[in-house]
Parts: structure tokens; sequence; C-alpha cells
């Protein structure tokens, strides 16, 4: 599960995320903060008690991590609250000398990021059980995989370059360090069972995605000639191969990448699953394995993208037809859910199902 962050000067929403089954998602502004259902849009909880800047929730369970921005003295960014939305109490406290920069969480970790410390705690005894001093991390860029099985944590390795250090945090060890680009990080992310990892740099022109396992890249995208900031990205829910990958960016466009039909190719005979042909650096794929939707937001507000769900469509193509739900929360204050329909490789049409706001959504029942 990704995590965007905001300043409270730039947006009315200071932090969004959904969780770990996209079934839900969070937002934390100046007032409190909000849980929704993101099938329905319901407003499920609100606790309005000030600003927040991290909320992160444990997949549907009542347990939240929750930071506030510094706007109140009993909200400091240097303290994490486990809170139980139940009982509406702190279940635990942890405190910090630096500012929490981001939250991640799964049934067996919690992982708190600083600026230049990563910390691993079991998530049943709140017991440290390592420290990982890192590169400045300035904007908390991390990826955890909500996988209890690959339970991988990926972190900036440079500020210079886009390196990428991933992270047991079972085994408690270094896995790899992968160079993805050029230029430093803007976002990474997981696929679900933590195989796949999709980077992104500053420039923003090209999405790479990596065998996490190999340590190598395995494919390369092209998002667009002109550079632009990717705000987030997002595979498919897809427990084996992720079938697609989403992103979006500063131009207000929604990107998707067509991973199924490339990874069914290039798998190379008699070897292990992940076993693919790495490209080559200028070797990126465009159409038609890249399709996108000009305009799905607004151009440079911060957007924070998911896939929900992905559902097969009987066709007589030899590429699967399928049709992809697409949640999207902007930091002007909405949601959008968007259906992607794929009836061939090179062919798809896009729908806008629903939108609404989220800092107007009023509960019944605010805290």
């Amino acid at each position: 599960m990704a995590t965007a962050t905001s300043s409270s000067s730039a947006s009315p929403i200071l932090c969004a995320s959904f969780n770990q089954d996209k079934s839900c998602f969070s937002i934390g502004t100046k007032d409190g903060f909000k849980i929704f259902d993101a099938r329905s849009g319901r407003l499920c909880y609100e606790r309005v008690v000030g600003a927040f800047s991290i909320v992160e929730m444990l997949f549907s369970s009542s347990l939240l991590a929750i930071v506030g921005a510094g706007e109140q003295p009993s909200l400091s960014p240097r303290r994490l609250c486990l809170f139980n939305t139940v009982t509406g109490t702190a279940l635990r406290e942890l405190n910090y000398l630096t500012s929490i920069l981001a939250i991640r969480i799964n049934w067996k970790r919690l992982i708190v990021i600083l600026q230049d410390k990563t910390y691993i705690y079991d998530l049943n005894s709140l017991a440290i059980l390592d420290t990982i001093d890192t590169v400045p991390n300035n904007k908390g860029l991390c990826a955890f995989s909500p996988s209890s099985e690959g339970c991988y944590l990926a972190l900036p390795a440079s500020t210079t370059k886009g390196s990428v250090l991933v992270y047991n945090t079972l085994e408690l060890q270094s896995l790899c360090q992968i160079d993805a680009h050029r230029s430093p990080l803007a976002a990474i992310v997981f696929s679900s069972n933590g195989m796949y990892l999709a980077t992104a740099s500053e420039q923003g022109t090209i999405i790479r995605v990596h065998l996490v396992s190999q340590a190598t890249k395995s494919y390369s995208f092209r998002r667009g000639t002109y550079p632009s900031t990717i705000y987030s990205l997002s595979f498919g829910p897809s427990a084996e191969l992720p079938d697609i990958l989403v992103a979006t960016s500063s131009s207000g466009s929604l990107h998707v990448f067509f991973l199924g039909p490339l990874i069914n190719q290039r798998r190379r005979p008699n070897t292990l699953l992940g076993s693919m042909i790495p490209d080559s650096v200028n070797d990126a794929f465009e159409h038609p394995h890249h399709h996108v939707l000009h305009n799905a937001v607004p151009a440079s507000v911060k957007s924070y993208v998911t896939i929900y769900k992905i559902d097969n469509v009987p066709s007589v193509s030899t590429v699967s037809a399928f049709r992809a739900s697409i949640f999207i929360i902007t930091y002007d204050g909405n949601f959008r859910e968007y259906t992607l329909n794929v009836a061939k490789l090179n062919e798809s049409s896009w729908s806008l199902e629903r939108e609404f706001n989220v800092l107007e959504t009023i509960s019944d029942n605010p805290y």
C-alpha cells in the first residue's frame, strides 16, 4: 500500500491511502481524518480532533496508525499513535526524535520511516526488530508488500540516482539493490505478492517493472516524451502475475501499461516463474502496451491511484479481454472511479462511473 502526503498550504487533503485490499481508503485533513468504504463511497468513520499527516489502515480491521501534522501540541509529527476505531482510544504511542515521514503496516510488521532511519517492528509485540540507516529520504519514499510471505520493503538507496534497496523484513536482511533509473526516484510500489517492483524517477518519462528475485530490470514502459511528476503507481490485484500497472502524473493523465502479455511472451522456457529476459535501457514498450486517459484528473493536483479489481471478459481475441475498476483520490478533495474496458491489446475504452467530494461527505456519528 502506498500513501501520498501533501503540505496543508497546498491542498485541503494532507494524506490519502487505500488499505491493503483496496476495499477502503483514508484521508487526513487539517480538521481530522476519515475512513471510507471505497466500493460504496460510504463514510465509515470520522474523527475531528485536529490535523493528521499520516493515516494508515490494517486491511479492514479496527487498527489505524496515525500521525499528527503538528498544528496542535497534542498531535506531534514525531509521535505515532496506534488507534482503535471501535473503542476510540489509543492502544500505544511511539515517540521519535524527528518527524515521521511515512508508515507502512501489514499483519506481521510495522514500518516507521524517518528522514535518515527506518524502524522495523513486530506488529504484535511492537518490539524493534531492526533499524536501517538510510540515505536522506525527505519525502518518506518507500514501498511495502502487503503480503505476509513476501514481506519486502523498498527504500531509496541514493540521492543522486534511482537506486532502490530491497529489504526482507521477515529475515531482517537486505535482499538486493536495484539500479532502476539515472535520476532520483519519485515513486515505487510492490505487486501484491512482492514479486515485482515498479519504479519511476523524477524525470517521469520511463516507468520500469523489476523482478525482485533477480534484481534486474525486466520491463520498461515509456510514459511520455516530456518530463512529468509521477504521483502514484499501482499494480493489478492478481496474487500471481500482475495484469496491468497504472500511473497518475502531474499532466492529469491516467496511464495503463499491460504487463500480462509481455510476461507470458518473454518468460524463458524451463526456468522459474520469474526468469525473464531483461530489457536494455533504451528498450521501452509503447503502444499497444500503453493506453492513456487524458484529463482524468486536474493537472498539477496530486493524486493517488489504485486498481480495485479486474474482471475477465469472454473474447475471441488471442489477448484476454478484461474490465478494470480504477479508483483515484485527488488532493483537491475528489474521489473518482473509472472503468477501463479492453477488448483487444490495442483497443480500449474508458468510462467515469462515479465521482464525489470526500471533504463534503458527512458522517452520521463523527467523533
